[in-house]
């Protein structure tokens, strides 16, 4: 192994184990020898003692790549349904490096959907586990995938992805459509925000039997809806409203114009 090599996979391990996690006895011999050869990798007791925060600053422009390999080394583990290194190096990989969107985004997924059909197998499959410990099973890892969304708005507060992944989270996992129409809502008002976001909103809005505030909502978006810009789908959002209009019996005086 080159010295470069072994200095990556130390580095790794002592992420690990500063973070208070396993392979302590494995990354001992590493690290040691890893500083043998790497003189300023040398940390006093001092800097050991401030913790993860000290191997981040240590990690430098290795950062990017070690999270990386531990993203990959994450789906090596996803591969083998190991539940619990799974969840272990999705926490590590937003530690090292929460930068990337992606790491955030598929780390709740994975935490939501992948983790929450495992534990159900685990426990005798679809067809023999319970409905309500299915159920019970799939709110608990949702709020996980939730409080991983938290995590990363505190790093990328402006993100409409974020917001929309939360949105889908509530919905489909959760069954709660008034938390997902929120989500929706703040989605669409992050900067760049996909048109859709705010048309999912008022959807979620009419299930509720909030029709009026559907409508306002619309008429609000189509209002600043830019006038060539294909993807904001304005004749359709013109098209919901008119149905809204007909549904409340709106009078033809208060009817938008187009």
């Amino acid at each position: 192994m080159t010295a470069a090599r072994l200095l990556t996979l130390a580095i790794v391990l002592v992420v690990l184990a500063l973070g208070g996690t396993v392979l302590e006895q494995i990354a001992k011999p590493v690290w040691t020898e890893a500083r043998a050869r790497q003189p300023a990798l040398r940390l006093d007791s001092s800097m050991a003692a401030a913790g993860q925060g000290v191997t981040l600053a240590l990690l430098g422009g290795f950062r990017a790549l070690v999270a990386d390999a531990v993203w990959v080394r994450m789906y090596v583990q996803w591969e083998n349904h190991d539940l619990p290194g799974v969840e272990t190096l999705i926490r590590l990989v937003t530690a090292i490096d929460p930068r990337p969107v992606y790491f955030w985004l598929n780390g709740a997924r994975i935490v939501a959907y992948d983790l929450t059909s495992w534990r159900i197998m685990m426990a005798g499959g679809y067809d023999t586990t319970p409905e309500g410990v299915q159920t019970r099973i799939g709110h608990e890892q949702a709020g996980l995938a939730l409080r991983q969304l938290d995590a990363a708005m505190t790093f990328h507060p402006q993100n409409a992805d974020l917001w929309i992944e939360r949105a889908n989270i509530q919905l489909n996992r959760l069954g709660d459509p008034a938390a997902a129409a929120e989500s929706y809502r703040r989605a669409y008002e992050q900067p760049n925000a996909p048109y859709y976001a705010a048309r999912l909103h008022a959807e979620l809005l009419k299930r509720l039997n909030r029709k009026k505030e559907a409508l306002d909502w619309l008429k609000k978006v189509y209002a600043q809806l830019p006038p060539n810009d294909e993807s904001a789908q304005p004749e359709l959002i013109l098209e919901r409203i008119r149905e809204l209009e007909r549904d409340l019996n709106v009078p033809a005086e208060q009817v938008i114009r187009k």
